[in-house]
């Protein structure tokens, strides 16, 4: 009989890598993933702590795997189990707690895998394939508690990286993103003690990435802007149709003030300077961020320096959320934490900006063209002689289908959305779900880009 198993992944995507990584690897022993209505043998549960919040989630979804799979053996891995093996151990159904993801090969030979994979050969479910290409940070943010559970930094080898991607694209995967606990250091622990000129860095692997054949692009998640260096941008201006032109810049505060208590590594100036000489280097860049609301001690003097600095930044995307004290951190402890309303107030306004910066960036892009990585589709009918295209209620067609949309991810980060007509175009050339297509914006609102085909 074969063995049955369901997985869960909360966080980041180096979690959902490491998820995908094991499930792959269970996989090359008979396991088979679970139906809806089936009961696991087995459930792997990734878990995150880089929030209490996410803590919180982790129990509760180990909680509801042990309600729906009584007789399940729960192994879980992650930040959480990390931080707080014992709490994780005395969960319902545990019978395994992961510590160190460094571990995973070992975790995948008790299941019997002899030939541990080390890369993957798909991304199950998902058109767009994470691939993690290092784990750690030395930094100690005086927030953030990742760097107690994830502190060695360690780098992927190259060649391993280059053949996942080969690997990936020809799955048919048309967008990769190159992740990372600490993106931007990817190299540095082979480089110490050695001259400038044999160093690895990020701008190197992306080189090689970009000579694989294929019709795939390749895009980075979240990056320092002190790793925003020259180097790298000659490698993204160099490579326009293979790297998309969109950093995810972590910004966490845009007053000086609140960045040195946070123990940040640069200032307000130079992170405006890295932003615009991204402007400057690539065509409309898209950059987003991360913006931590209510930090100790903030006043709404230095609250306002962050609404300024993301004004000045034009970013298209600002994730922001509520400072969450984390046990073990020096933020943890400080003076002046900041009342829970006062903080949900700031992330409100904080995201009123974000919607205005959204929309005005959407709307530089109208007339530009750019690529759209094509993620679900819809047949729609006309009804009587409205111009606009409907379904009803129930979503069922109410006539034959007049009209294609298709909905993805354009290369800027933003959503977009195609509509095309059956009289315009034959059936046998409408793009596919997973399609990679060129694309022009004929116009923009504030939550994605109207397309039309070039």
């Amino acid at each position: 009989m074969t063995a049955k198993l369901r997985v869960a992944t909360l966080g980041c995507k180096v979690n959902q890598y490491e998820t995908e990584l094991v499930r792959q690897g269970l996989q090359r022993v008979g396991f088979e993933d679970c139906e809806s209505s089936e009961s696991a043998d087995v459930c792997i549960v990734n878990t995150c702590t880089v929030t209490a919040e996410g803590d919180s989630k982790s129990r509760q979804v180990v909680r509801r795997l042990n309600r729906q799979n009584p007789d399940a053996k729960i192994v879980v891995m992650g930040c959480y189990a990390t931080r707080a093996p014992q709490e994780v151990a005395d969960l319902p159904g545990v019978a395994e707690v992961v510590t160190d993801k460094r571990e995973l090969p070992d975790l995948m030979a008790r299941f019997g895998v002899i030939d541990v994979p080390t890369g993957l050969d798909g991304f199950s479910g998902r058109h767009r394939a994470y691939v993690k290409v290092q784990d750690g940070c030395l930094l100690r943010c005086s927030y953030c508690i990742i760097p107690h559970v994830r502190p060695k930094l360690t780098s992927r080898p190259l060649q391993h990286i280059v053949d996942e991607v080969s690997r990936l694209t020809q799955a048919g995967h048309r967008e990769v993103v190159l992740t990372g606990i600490h993106l931007g250091h990817y190299g540095v622990d082979w480089n110490r003690n050695k001259p400038r000129e044999e160093w690895i860095r990020l701008a190197h692997l992306l080189r090689e990435l970009c000579a694989l054949p294929g019709q795939f692009r390749i895009r980075l998640s979240s990056i320092e802007a002190t790793e925003v260096t020259r180097e790298l941008i000659s490698v993204l201006s160099d490579h326009r149709d293979r790297i998309v032109p969109h950093l995810h810049l972590c910004l966490q505060s845009g007053s000086d003030s609140v960045l040195r208590r946070m123990r940040r590594r640069w200032g307000t100036r130079m992170f405006l300077d890295r932003c615009q000489l991204l402007k400057e280097s690539l065509d409309k860049p898209a950059i987003t961020t991360d913006v931590i609301a209510g930090f100790p001690g903030e006043t709404e003097e230095e609250f306002e320096q962050t609404l300024q600095t993301c004004r000045t930044a034009g970013f298209s995307k600002i994730h922001a959320f509520p400072f969450s004290a984390r046990r073990g951190t020096p933020a943890a402890e400080m003076n002046d934490q900041i009342p829970k309303q006062l903080k949900a107030d700031r992330v409100r306004r904080l995201t009123e900006l974000e919607n205005e910066l959204r929309t005005d960036y959407y709307r530089q892009l109208v007339g530009a063209e750019l690529e759209l990585l094509v993620e679900s589709s819809r047949e729609l009918v006309n009804l009587g002689n409205e111009p606009t295209v409907r379904k009803n209620l129930r979503g069922d067609l109410a006539g034959k289908p007049t009209h294609q949309v298709l909905r993805g991810t354009t290369c800027r980060y933003a959503a977009g959305e195609l509509l095309i007509s059956r009289e315009s175009i034959a059936q046998e050339s409408v793009p596919r779900v997973g399609d990679l297509i060129s694309v022009r914006v004929v116009h923009a609102d504030e939550n994605k880009l109207s397309l039309s085909t070039r």
